[in-house]
C-alpha cells in the first residue's frame, strides 16, 4: 500500500506511539448488555450506548478506537439468527464510530474489529479457508463502506484463520493489523508462540502493517509477548509496528458479576513497559475502561521509550508471567521461528483453560 494511503503510518510517523482504546463487550455489560447477546445487533438497537462509548474513549485520549463489530462475521451472527445482517450491521458499527470521531477537534483513526469466526478451519475442523476468506471479506466491505480506516483483526490464534482474514480484508484496499491472543502459557490456544507469529505473519500476502497481542490473561503476559515477539523481529530481520492491547488484570466472578482486577495505576505502568518493550501502538482489551485510558494517556504522555523490560521489572510492576513466558524471556526456549526448544521438542498444544 502505498504511504499516501495508509492514515496508519501517517499518524505514527507524526506522534511515534499511539494510544488505542479499550473494551468493547465488558463495558457494554455496564450500561445493559446481557450474557448472550450480540453486541453487533446493539449498533442498531441502541446506537447512542454505542456512540457513548466510542465517545468516552475519545475523551480519554485515545489515537485509535475500534468499532463494535467483533463478532461481525455470519458464523457469529448467525448464533443470534443475524447471518443475512452482516452489512447492515457493520456499517452501522462504523458509521456511528465515524461520526464521534469526523466531531472530534484532533486526529482519531477508526479501525474495523474482525474477531475469529468461532469456527475451526480446515484441516482440523470443516471450515474452508476459501469460505472463511469470503466471511471476511463481507465484513470487511461493509466496515470499509461504513467509513473505517483500518481492517483491524484480532483475537487470532491459528494461522490458518489469520491467514483467511488477511486474504478477505486485503481485497477493501485498506492497511491491515493483526493480533492474536497469547494466552496459554506464552502462546495462543493453537500452539503459537510470539516468534512463529512474527514468522507466519511476514509469510502472508499481503504483510500486514502492524501484528502484535491482545487480550489474554493480564497486562503481564502480554508484555512478555510483546518482548519475545521483538526478539524475534530482530532475529528475523524484519521490522513490523508492533500492537498491544492487555487485558485490564484477571476476571473475578464478585456479586453475580465478572470484575477485572486491573487498577488504574497498574494500566498507567503497563503502557510505559509496553513502549519500552517495543510496541507503537498500545490500548486495553477486556475489563479496560475509559478511566483506566485517560490514566495510560497521562502515563503515555510524560513517558520517554527506554530499556526493553526485564523478566523482573515486568513481575515487580505487573505480576506473574507464565512458566512458558519466563522460559522465553530468559532464553531457555528458542525463540526462532518455530519455536522449538532447544532439546528439539515441538511445543504440545493446550486448551484454553
Amino acid at each position: 500500500m502505498a504511504d499516501d494511503r495508509n492514515p496508519l503510518k501517517k499518524l505514527l510517523n507524526e506522534k511515534d506511539v499511539l494510544l488505542a482504546d479499550g473494551a468493547t463487550g465488558s463495558n457494554l455489560f455496564d450500561v445493559g448488555l446481557q450474557t448472550g447477546d450480540s453486541p453487533e445487533i446493539w449498533n442498531d438497537i441502541h446506537p447512542d450506548r454505542i456512540a457513548d462509548q466510542y465517545q468516552s474513549f475519545i475523551d480519554a485520549g485515545s489515537d485509535i478506537i475500534l468499532t463494535n463489530s467483533f463478532g461481525g462475521t455470519r458464523y457469529r451472527l448467525k448464533l443470534h439468527d443475524a447471518d443475512d445482517r452482516v452489512e447492515e450491521l457493520n456499517i452501522k458499527a462504523a458509521q456511528i464510530a465515524r461520526q464521534q470521531v469526523d466531531n472530534a477537534n484532533r486526529t482519531i483513526l477508526i479501525g474495523g474489529s474482525i474477531g475469529p469466526t468461532g469456527e475451526i478451519l480446515e484441516p482440523l475442523g470443516a471450515l474452508t479457508q476459501e469460505q472463511a476468506a469470503a466471511a471476511f471479506e463481507e465484513q470487511a466491505m461493509a466496515l470499509a463502506a461504513g467509513g473505517v480506516d483500518i481492517c483491524w483483526i484480532e483475537t487470532m490464534s491459528s494461522k490458518e484463520e489469520v491467514a483467511a482474514a488477511v486474504t478477505g480484508a486485503t481485497r477493501v484496499g485498506l492497511p491491515i493489523a493483526a493480533t492474536f491472543s497469547v494466552d496459554t502459557n506464552g502462546r495462543t490456544m493453537m500452539g503459537l508462540a510470539p516468534a512463529d507469529i512474527v514468522k507466519l505473519t511476514h509469510e502472508l500476502e499481503p504483510i500486514p502493517y502492524a501484528i502484535g497481542a491482545n487480550c489474554g490473561v493480564g497486562a503481564s503476559e502480554s508484555i512478555a509477548a510483546v518482548v519475545n515477539m521483538r526478539r524475534a523481529c530482530v532475529q528475523q530481520g524484519v521490522d513490523p509496528v508492533i500492537i498491544v492491547k492487555a487485558n485490564c488484570g484477571v476476571p473475578e466472578y464478585i456479586d453475580g458479576k465478572i470484575v477485572y482486577s486491573g487498577t488504574e495505576e497498574i494500566m498507567a505502568e503497563y503502557v510505559k513497559l509496553a513502549v519500552d518493550a517495543g510496541a507503537s501502538i498500545v490500548g486495553g482489551c477486556c475489563g479496560t475502561t475509559s478511566r483506566h485510558v485517560a490514566a495510560m494517556r497521562k502515563s503515555l504522555d510524560e513517558h520517554r521509550r527506554g530499556n526493553e523490560p526485564d523478566l523482573e521489572r515486568i513481575v515487580s510492576k505487573l505480576g506473574e508471567v507464565s512458566t512458558g513466558s519466563r522460559a522465553q524471556l530468559r532464553g531457555e526456549m528458542s525463540i526462532a521461528a518455530g519455536a522449538l526448544s532447544d532439546r528439539g521438542e515441538r511445543p504440545r498444544r493446550r486448551r484454553r483453560a
